[in-house]
């Protein structure tokens, strides 16, 4: 079951990393991508920084050792990249979640996950599902903020 666990996870991931490149895709002008208006306080550009960096801290670097290193601040902090720039890391996330997740042994799923996260422990398989809602809600987002504002 957990073999088919892991599959399932990162086919979600894969589906909706592919659903957020078509999102930034979608928006008729690049600074649309970081707009705020009202009460919308995050643009698209900052939330799909933000997915990208989780996953590939989370997935890429505590599991697949990637050596990629999060600012998570800047995640939230940078403004006016291209929409090829966010697109290029989309593919780059894309790449560490699939070669980590296709590494991933079964049983790593029922372990404690190497990197303390909330304020409880926590299996690795209960993570990896909490990424995947994190990724879907964001996504969900982003979809709103772009229908909101074009």
């Amino acid at each position: 079951m957990e073999g088919e666990l892991i599959k399932y996870i990162d086919k979600i991931i894969e589906r909706d990393l592919s659903k957020l490149e078509v999102e930034i895709t979608l928006y008729p002008s690049e600074e649309l991508i970081w707009k705020v208006d009202g009460q919308i306080k995050n643009t698209a550009g900052n939330l799909c920084l933000h997915l990208c960096g989780n996953l590939q801290h989370y997935i890429g670097a505590v599991l697949g050792k990637t050596n990629y290193i999060r600012n998570r601040d800047n995640e939230f902090a940078v403004k006016g990249i291209t929409q090829s720039e966010l697109i290029a890391e989309i593919q780059r996330t894309k790449k560490a979640v699939k070669s980590t997740l296709e590494k991933v042994n079964s049983s790593v799923l029922l372990q404690e996950y190497p990197e303390k996260v909330f304020d409880h422990s926590m299996t690795t398989s209960y993570f990896l599902i909490h990424l995947t809602a994190h990724l879907g809600y964001h996504l969900g987002q982003i979809n709103y903020h772009r229908r909101l504002l074009s």
